[in-house]
């Protein structure tokens, strides 16, 4: 399984929740009693959850350094636990609702996951999972959008398990045996405009000095080459540094729709 810096999920995971909670109306938590996020990470969805229900609210995830920021973060709620989402150290239905939030998308092998969810769950297993190749950005830096294509079409390539899921995480449901599957598209807007936050700004600054891009420049590199990456990240430089200009003048405005899809199936 692939791995992340709090950095990353908290910009990726955390601001789908900022604009409403709709895309959760078929988890059905008002009747939920124990909920289990598997993948959670820092903990985004799971706060989410632990606020929309009355129910316990557990937290699992491989990585114990992202468990740490999540625990920091737990207004007490919530309780984390170590553990590999394709082996849950959970009992047979011990809770009554699974979920996981961009998690399928970074495994080898998805339905594996989802199998493990419905041995866990006694009713209703959920997935949140982004189609990172059906993502748009519109921009007011031209060369921005252009950039932002190529290097997407480029990861999409590169990266080894299929982050571009999207409708067809349905395909692992039906292959773990649930039942009554359903998908819901949401596309979640990330808007940067005047007056800018902190964020937009460390965004800005990482994009002049590349290393956004360098997040992922193994994947890249697979889909191209060295030479053509070490060609792209100038590119991209020059582009962040025209948005920091176009911020310093309050001129700047972008704006990137990443579609989700969320699925629900249940336990036969």
């Amino acid at each position: 399984m692939r791995r992340f810096s709090a950095e990353y999920l908290e910009h990726t995971r955390r601001g789908m929740w900022e604009d409403g909670r709709d895309a959760l109306a078929d988890l059905e938590l008002s009747s939920r009693e124990r909920v289990l996020d598997v993948g959670c990470g820092t903990g985004e969805l799971t706060r989410v959850l632990a606020a929309e229900t009355d129910a316990d609210v557990l937290g699992v995830d491989a990585d114990r350094e992202l468990l740490s920021v999540a625990r920091e973060e737990s207004d007490g709620r919530t309780g984390y636990l170590a553990g590999d989402a394709t082996r849950l150290p959970v009992d047979d239905d011990a809770v009554d609702l699974a979920a996981c939030q961009a998690l399928l998308i970074n495994l080898p092998d998805p339905t594996a996951a989802v199998r493990e969810l419905a041995r866990v769950s006694g009713d209703l297993v959920a997935a949140v999972e982004p189609d990172n190749a059906d993502v748009r950005v519109a921009s007011t830096v031209d060369a921005e959008e252009r950039l932002e294509r190529e290097a997407r079409e480029a990861y999409v390539d590169g990266v080894d398990t299929d982050v571009a899921l999207g409708d067809r995480v349905r395909e692992a449901f039906d292959a773990a045996g649930l039942v009554d599957v359903r998908t819901r598209r949401y596309v979640h807007e990330k808007r940067t405009e005047p007056p800018y936050a902190e964020a937009a700004l460390r965004s800005a600054a990482r994009k002049a000095s590349g290393a956004g891009l360098a997040d992922h420049r193994d994947e890249l590199v697979a889909a191209t080459s060295e030479r053509a990456y070490d060609d792209l990240r100038g590119r991209w430089r020059e582009m962040g540094r025209e948005v920091v200009d176009a911020i310093g003048a309050a001129e700047y405005e972008r704006v990137e729709y990443v579609p989700f899809d969320v699925t629900v199936g249940r336990v036969s």
